[in-house]
Parts: structure tokens; C-alpha cells; sequence
């Protein structure tokens, strides 16, 4: 029926129909909702069932335990603080997270997409899938008080100044997400870190509880930054129910999300693995050098590691894509996000840093590859002769 019906007001949306200007957005809705029948012409061309509307659709699903125990945690911290938690149901909790995180992801897809909608139309070409997912990954790397309408001006600078100016989805040199989170850090520092910013401080709907104007929680890798105890155990670290961004503190439910991007083949395992293994080699060298006081394990469960391991670094589009060009970078990224948050104490995460570095040099890493395994067979070829 629902197809019938797009068939039917397709008309209106071509060159001569009433509403031709707005073919974008229904080019873009058609093929959210049905991948396209169209057929190639000429030339040789391969064709798959998912294209990168499916793809994207599989990791904002990836994204969703992570999501969905991001809002359960706003709700726990709020609750904790204020000494109720025994009085709250799991009801309680999650509507308050519920309710306290939904307006971030609405304020990320209405102005991300608001400036997709309008670049398209005024380029006169498709609406571009890459905001799908970048919509909902902004909203789940920032802490749960940044206030809504600088999250808007992020979301609309990383549109374009990350995004679009370089040519649209899969022409941008870095993550759009991380775009956005980069200019909310620098830009409003105090509203991106700190002690005050990772627990909700206000009811909503008459759920959750008001917060002294005073009150402060420091995450644990802020903590480390300190020098002091983190304060929490590997379990509580694993499990998540601890202060931080938004989707970025159960490593179970990112762990969910990593299985299902590597069962369905949407990330890269060497990619990711390398991630985990650049880490654990520079945290335990830090730690062999006294330089850090914690294991080189539990590093890799603090802050936005874990995630930015399983949905930034995997980004095929800002990524290393050749083969031996993964492991590369895949292992820089965790050396120097380690690096930066041992070696810079005014910066605990390093995670975001690091990956924006490694994005810009993925082309020169899968360059040096390439030439690499040219040379290889150039001297093969002539060592026959």
C-alpha cells in the first residue's frame, strides 16, 4: 500500500511536477524506506542488496543498547545523587533518562538534517545517508547538561564545515560526529567538562530530582587525571552504571553494538582490534614506567575508549582502507589517545583527539601501503627477469 502510494505522488516530485523543488526529500524518503530498483545502463557494474542506506540503518540499530543504557544511567545518576535510588522503580529511571535524552537526539536530527534537506535542494542532487548516524552518535558523546542550543550550533558547524564543504557523505576527511564534539569542547569547554555536567540536576514531568546548584561528580578517568582513585571496580567500570557521556559507559552494551557491526560485516574487526591493542601496549608501558597508576586494562574501560573503538574509528569513510592500512591505523589511534591522556593531564579523554589526527592521515597510510606493495612486486617481477 505504501508503495503504491510513493508511486503514485512520484509524479508531483519529477522536473515538470508541482512540487519538482522538493524531489530531494522525497528521493531521500523513497529510498530510506524501499532500496531502489533502478538498473545500470552501461558499463559493468555490481550491485548489492544493502546499499548505504542499509548500512547506515544496521549501525544506528548497533547504536541502540548503547542508547538505550545511556538513558537507564541518566536516570540511575540522578537518582543516586540525590539519595533516592531505593525509592525509584527501573520505570523511573529509564522515562527520566528517557525524557532528559530525547531532546538531544531530536535537536541533532532536526537542524543535521534541516541543513541536508536545503543543501540538497539547493545543489539540486539526493539527500546524502550520512546523517543518519551522525545524528544519533552526537547526542550519545556529550554529557547529559550540555544545554540544547549549543549542541544546535555544533551540529549545524560540523554539517557544514565538516561535512558538505568537502562534497557530502563520503567525501569528508573527518568524523562528523567527532566534528561536532571537537567544537563543543573548544568552543564551550565548561559545558563539555568539569565535575558539573555528567548528572542531570533537574525533574522532568515531575520524574528525577532537583540538584543542588553546587553539586559535582567526576567521572573516573577525570579522577585518574588527578591522581586519584577511580573509584570504582573492573565490574562497575564493564557494567557502566558510572558518570559520563551519554553512550559512552557500559562496555556491554558497545560490546553488543561491536558484535553486530562485525556479524554483519559493517566494520572493519582489524580496524577495531588494533584499536584495543595500540592501548593496552602504551597504557602498559606508561604503567611499567610509573607514569600511570592503574592497570593497562582498565584504561581501555574508561571514558569514550571503548566506543570511539567500536563506532569513530570504524568509520569507513574517514578510516584506513586498505587491508594492512587497518592495523596501522587502527593501532595509532589507540597509541596516542593513551598518550594524550596520560601525558596531558587538562585533557583526561583523549580518544577524540586522537582519531580526528589519525582521520587526516589514513590517505597517507593507505598511500605508503600501496607504494609499499608495489615496490614489493616491481622487485618480485624484476628478480624473474
Amino acid at each position: 500500500m505504501l508503495r503504491n502510494y510513493l508511486d503514485k505522488i512520484k509524479p508531483l516530485f519529477e522536473d515538470d511536477g508541482k512540487l519538482h523543488c522538493f524531489r530531494s526529500v522525497f528521493e531521500g524518503i523513497e529510498t530510506f524506506l524501499y532500496v531502489p530498483n533502478s538498473t545500470s545502463k552501461t558499463g559493468t557494474n555490481i550491485h548489492d542488496a544493502i546499499d548505504s542506506k542499509r548500512i547506515m540503518s544496521i549501525v544506528v540499530i548497533a547504536l541502540l543498547p548503547a542508547l538505550l543504557f545511556g538513558m537507564y544511567n541518566v536516570g540511575y545518576q540522578n537518582y543516586l545523587a540525590a539519595g533516592r535510588l531505593a525509592d525509584a522503580t527501573f520505570f523511573d529511571l529509564f522515562i527520566y533518562g528517557f525524557l532528559a535524552v530525547l531532546p538531544k537526539i531530536l535537536v541533532s536530527y532536526i537542524v543535521g538534517l534541516g541543513i541536508e534537506f536545503i543543501w540538497a535542494q539547493m545543489k539540486g542532487e539526493e539527500i546524502q545517508e550520512g546523517y543518519l548516524v551522525s545524528g544519533i552518535l552526537i547526542p550519545l558523546i556529550i554529557p547529559i547538561n550540555c544545554p540544547l542550543w549549543i549542541l544546535a550550533i555544533a551540529v549545524a558547524f560540523s554539517v557544514i564545515f565538516v561535512k558538505e564543504i568537502f562534497g557530502g557523505t563520503g567525501m569528508n576527511i573527518f568524523n562528523v560526529a567527532l566534528g561536532a564534539r571537537a567544537f563543543l569542547f573548544f568552543s564551550y569547554p565548561t559545558e563539555m567538562s568539569g565535575d558539573s555536567v555528567w548528572v542531570a540536576n533537574d525533574t522532568i514531568f515531575g520524574l528525577g530530582n532537583v540538584l543542588p546548584d553546587t553539586f559535582t561528580q567526576a567521572t573516573p578517568l577525570a579522577l585518574t587525571a588527578q591522581n586519584m582513585s577511580i573509584g570504582y571496580d573492573l565490574r562497575e567500570l564493564i557494567v557502566g552504571l558510572i558518570p559520563g557521556s551519554i553512550g559512552e559507559t557500559s562496555v556491554i552494551a558497545i560490546g553488543i553494538g561491536a558484535l553486530i557491526l562485525l556479524f554483519t560485516g559493517i566494520a572493519s574487526w582489524k580496524t577495531m582490534l588494533s584499536v584495543f591493542f595500540g592501548g593496552a601496549f602504551m597504557a602498559f608501558v606508561f604503567k611499567e614506567l610509573g607514569m600511570t597508576s592503574i592497570t593497562w586494562y582498565e584504561h581501555l574501560f574508561l571514558g569514550g575508549f571503548c566506543f570511539g573503538a567500536v563506532f569513530m574509528a570504524t568509520d569507513p569513510v574517514t578510516s584506513a582502507r586498505t587491508e594492512t592500512g587497518k592495523y596501522i591505523y587502527g593501532f595509532l589511534i589507540g597509541v596516542v589517545a593513551i598518550a594524550i591522556r596520560i601525558m596531558n593531564p587538562g585533557y583526561a579523554e583523549g580518544m577524540m583527539l586522537s582519531i580526528l589526527l589519525m582521520n587526516m592521515f589514513a590517505p597517507l597510510i593507505d598511500h605508503c601501503v600501496v607504494q609499499h606493495n608495489i615496490s614489493k612486486r616491481a622487485k618480485r617481477t624484476s628478480q624473474k627477469i
